[in-house]
């Protein structure tokens, strides 16, 4: 059965804290060795997204890497994912979600958890304009939810060229993610957010051709999904988007070896973001639920900086394409 009991992953002594785990990459992981080309993607309706490269033309396989809400390419587990693949071989390339690379999208809507069209362009795209005949997908937080989501819909029709993915710090669960998220102790991270989102509806504001009402005082995710989120991508409310959005209804459908790897101290996800039952019936879904690593964080001091959830990742996709 693909539920893995056992973690392998121990936090350093200082960062046996979910919250020090969670925080730590962000002030203290720098990058001076991982370096981009971009390539904007003009998509159907008139919008864009971009990538970014970082490839070797002798590989022929590549990790598509998908960052979580209010990321991009820069954001420091989308590098350190980059050069733990570029360092062993692989090509890679991060999908920034729209409005997400530096440059405000052209259109109203934006991006959510369940936006997996872009990704499915981004694979086609690849296919058509370049070599890799491997390709593995990664996704982070809200962009594990993409992907999840992306295979579980899509399961009888997934092209061939997708050996694998995985998952990290996934909320499998949006509602009861969000209602964690909402407590006291979860304040720092929400108001960060929710700075962030507002920011960038403000941007949409003071643009003349997109019509935005007065913004409210946005506190909580309910607040800003039922405001902007729901109605801008065609839900009829924050639960609506949150029901049809969320992996977990699709994770039995899976059908390709994907790794979800959610830490038990991450302060983002609630019990319903740990889908053991699911796992443990799945042919495909192999579950590891570390008892710490926090949101995104994982922590390991080594020789590669490489940290824990990267080694564990590589590991994971070395083994699944040594077996096809």
């Amino acid at each position: 059965m693909p539920l893995i009991e056992s973690s392998t992953y121990c936090p350093p002594l200082f960062l046996r804290s979910g919250h020090l785990q969670t925080i730590f990459p962000v002030l203290f992981r720098k990058f001076d060795d991982v370096h981009y080309t971009r390539k904007r993607i003009e998509t159907p309706d008139g919008d864009f997204f971009d990538l970014d490269f970082s490839e070797d033309h002798r590989s022929d396989q590549i990790a598509l890497i998908v960052h979580g809400l209010e990321g991009s390419s820069f954001t420091h587990y989308s590098q350190g994912m980059v050069r733990a693949f570029t360092q062993n071989g692989w090509a890679a390339t991060v999908l920034n979600l729209r409005g997400c690379s530096g440059s405000p999208n052209r259109l109203y809507s934006s991006y959510h958890s369940g936006s997996t069209e872009d990704l499915d362009q981004t694979i086609e795209w690849i296919k058509r304009s370049k070599h890799y005949s491997k390709i593995v997908l990664i996704g982070f937080s809200l962009g594990g939810n993409i992907v999840l989501k992306y295979l579980g819909d899509r399961a009888k029709t997934i092209d061939p060229l997708i050996k694998g993915a995985a998952a990290i710090s996934v909320p499998c669960d949006l509602a009861s993610s969000a209602e964690r998220l909402a407590t006291n102790e979860n304040w720092i991270y929400q108001k960060r957010f929710m700075i962030s989102l507002r920011s960038k509806l403000e941007q949409k504001r003071s643009d003349k051709t997109k019509i935005v009402p007065i913004l409210p005082k946005f506190k909580t995710f309910h607040d800003f999904d039922s405001f902007y989120t729901a109605p801008a991508h065609g839900f009829k409310s924050a639960d609506d988007y949150w029901t049809r959005c969320s992996c977990r209804s699709v994770l039995s459908s899976i059908s390709l070896p994907c790794l979800l790897l959610n830490a038990r101290d991450d302060p983002f996800l609630s019990p319903s973001c740990f889908p053991t039952e699911i796992a443990a019936q799945s042919a495909y879904l192999f579950s590891e639920f570390p008892q710490n690593g926090g949101h995104v964080g994982f922590v390991a001091f080594n020789s590669h900086k490489r940290y824990w959830h990267e080694e564990r990742i590589l590991s994971f996709f070395s083994k699944q394409l040594s077996e096809t």
